[in-house]
Order: C-alpha cells, then structure tokens, then sequence
C-alpha cells in the first residue's frame, strides 16, 4: 500500500458548491515567495513538535489523550518537504506504536474517556500510514465511532433532538458538533481507504448517514431548527446559516428577542462549528444544491474574520483556523465574497495570520483563552500545522 499522504490528498477531491454568489473566480495563488514561507514556516513546526515527544513512550503532551499523539504524527507526516521514500520519521513511527498501546476490547483508541475525540483523531493518523497492518485496526474502530451515534429510543427514528450524532461518550454521552464532525471524517475517510478490501463491512454495518444528517441540520440555525426547540426559541437575522454547538445549547451566547410572542432566546451562531457543520455535511455527502450548503457558505463569508472565532472571541481561536483551511480546501473555495462585493483571499490572509503568530521556537500558543485546552502547545501548533498544510495544497 503506498503512504497516505497521496492517498488523503486523492481523497481531499474538491467539493463544488453551488452558491456561486458566494464565490470569486480566480483568484491568482501562484504565489511563490507565499509558498515557500509556509514552507518554512510548516518545517520550524514540525522540528519543535519532534522536540516534545515523549522519545520513551513515543506520546506528545497528555498520555491520556491519545488524540494529541494523532494530531502530531498527522502533522508531522503532513509536511511537504518530507521524503516518503526513505520511510515514515523515526518520531511517526514511534507515535503510531504508542497509538496502538492505547486500543481497547470495544475497539476504540483511548485511554480512559474521550473515546470519540481520542478515536476519530486516532483513525485519522492510522489511515496517513500507508500501513496494511493498520487496516483492521481501522475497521474495529470505525465500529466504536458508529456505535456511538445516538438513538435514544432505539427505534431507528430521529425523534429526539440529539438523535443522530455523536458525543464524547461515557459521562459526556449526548450528541455534539464538535465529535460528530471528527467521527464523521473517520468515517469518510477509513470507508474510502477500506473499499474493496477485506476489511470492508460497511455493508453490513456502516452509520446512519441520513439520520448524522438531521442531527447537523437541527445544530444550523434556521427557522426548522428554531422551531423544533419550542416556544421559548427565538432566530436572529444575523445567525441564519451558522452552527451552534448541539441543539438548544444555551452554554453559549443567548441573546434575548423581543418579539410579538413575547421574549425569546436565541442562540448565536459562531465560527468554528459552522465551519464543522459544512464539513459534517460534506462527508455525509450532502447533495451540494441543498440549500442548507449555501447558507452556511453565506453566513461564513458575512462573518469571516481572522481576529476571533467568530461569535467566541479567542475562545477556540485555533481550531476555528484549522476547520476553516479544511473547509475551504476541500471545498475548492477560491475566495470568499463578502456582501459589499469585497473578495477575500482566504489563503493568503490565513497562512499571513498563522505565521505572523508563530513562536521563535516555531510553536503557537492561543495567548487569548485556554478553553478547549488551547493553552497546549502541542494541540495548538498541532492545528496550526494541519491548517497551514491544507493551505500550502492550495497553493
């Protein structure tokens, strides 16, 4: 089997949208002098990255959450000056033996808790590999992320608002966004992987796409979404399209609505899970003209900015960047429009953003907020890298 890095990359095919008006023709990125920066930009990171792997246990930051060991082994395997052909680097293939110390009975790749998050990432490492010894790894683990899915009454309907998606597991048991979209790409990616192999039983046991799908749509913001909350939900213009965390999540922003019903809450939409909730869509293969597409596309671009996540300010600042470069690359967005007609080149403003954030030692740090453990330097440099590499493809 030849290494994944040509195998992702003939995955990560372009996703044509048809919200036109949201895109701009042509915008020039042969830009060399651009390119090569990344380039050494992406090389000063993954050198410091090497620097904090734990060279006896062969994991990057916390033990515990195998996950950080897959992001770095997938950044590290991501970077474009690497040389397949002399083999995988010493640090992947020491990352991947710890990975593989952390499989479970069920299947899952995790230590104690987290088994989606800690899975789904793990997976996503495993299929760069290029390892046949890796696949039935992969498929034993697909079983857990579909497993996973939650049916509440377990009678195949999506009648409960979380029906559909994905949590953390264990005690973090109901469906959010945020897993459902890394399980999701799992999943997309190890089915391609395992097609036509003898680990392939998605035939007889694969995820319940369509119902994946209602679990992402009630997340949207929308009047359908809105209404199935009940009467004490309220949608602001400006939210239309956007994403929230899970359905009725009133942990983040509530605005209140004066309205002729009386007062309503509404729940703003913000800019690291729309971007997750366009993935989510992709990787279900969402018909592209769904209207539900070009929403999310219009609210991206009236809201894109690259000094906070909109919606959170610094909270989730680099996660945002990093679902933003994989949801624009695979999607072939050349450039956002935004509603005054002004095109944003996305590439060049994000890689300018990144590595204007980079430390001398070649790490980043959210300096901001260190929700969502964005205060690791692993995890941080990790999603800086990831997004960079998306861009540098783009190129």
């Amino acid at each position: 089997m030849k290494h994944s890095l040509a195998l992702l990359a003939g995955l990560l095919l372009p996703f044509s949208l048809s919200a036109q008006d949201r895109l701009a023709p042509g915008v020039d990125g042969a830009n060399v002098s651009l390119k090569l920066e990344v380039e050494r930009a992406i090389a000063k990171g993954v050198d410091y990255l090497k620097t904090q792997q734990d060279k006896e246990k062969g994991s990057w930051s916390d033990p515990a959450n195998p996950a950080f060991t897959a992001l770095a082994i997938s950044s590290i395997l991501g970077d474009p000056n690497l040389d397949l052909s002399k083999g995988l680097p010493a640090e992947a293939e020491k990352g991947y033996e710890f990975i593989l110390s952390n499989i479970k009975p069920d299947g899952g790749i995790y230590s104690k808790g987290l088994a989606t998050y800690n899975t789904a990432l793990s997976i996503m490492a495993l299929v760069q590999s290029g390892n046949r010894e890796h696949l039935p790894v992969i498929a034993k683990a697909r079983r857990l992320l579909v497993n996973q899915q939650q049916d509440y009454d377990k009678k195949g309907t999506v009648d409960n608002l979380f029906d559909g998606g994905i949590g953390y597991g264990g005690t973090y048991a109901h469906s959010d966004l945020s897993n459902t979209h890394l399980a999701l790409e799992a999943l997309y990616y190890s089915k391609k992987l395992l097609a036509d192999t003898e680990f392939d039983e998605t035939k007889e046991f694969d995820l319940d796409w369509g119902a994946a799908i209602e679990f992402v749509s009630a997340t949207q913001n929308s009047e359908a979404s809105v209404k199935r909350l009940g009467d004490w939900a309220g949608l602001r213009e400006e939210d239309k399209g956007g994403f929230v965390y899970f359905p009725g999540d009133t942990k983040s922003e509530e605005i209140e609505l004066k309205t002729d019903g009386g007062a309503k809450t509404a729940l703003r939409s913000y800019g690291s899970m729309s971007y997750a909730g366009l993935l989510s869509f992709i990787y279900a293969d969402l018909d592209r003209e769904d209207p539900r597409i070009a929403s999310v596309m219009d609210w991206l671009s009236k809201n894109f900015t690259l000094e906070e996540n909109p919606g959170m300010e610094a909270q989730g600042l680099y996660y945002y960047y990093h679902t933003m470069s994989k949801a624009l690359a695979i999607t072939d967005t050349k450039a956002l429009v935004t509603p005054d007609g002004k095109k944003i080149d996305w590439k060049k403003d994000l890689a300018l953003k990144l590595m204007s954030d980079q430390q001398q030692d070649g790490s980043w740090m959210n300096e901001g907020s260190n929700r969502w453990m964005e205060d690791n330097s692993v995890l941080v440099t990790a999603y800086s890298l990831l997004a960079l590499e998306h861009l540098y493809r783009q190129l």
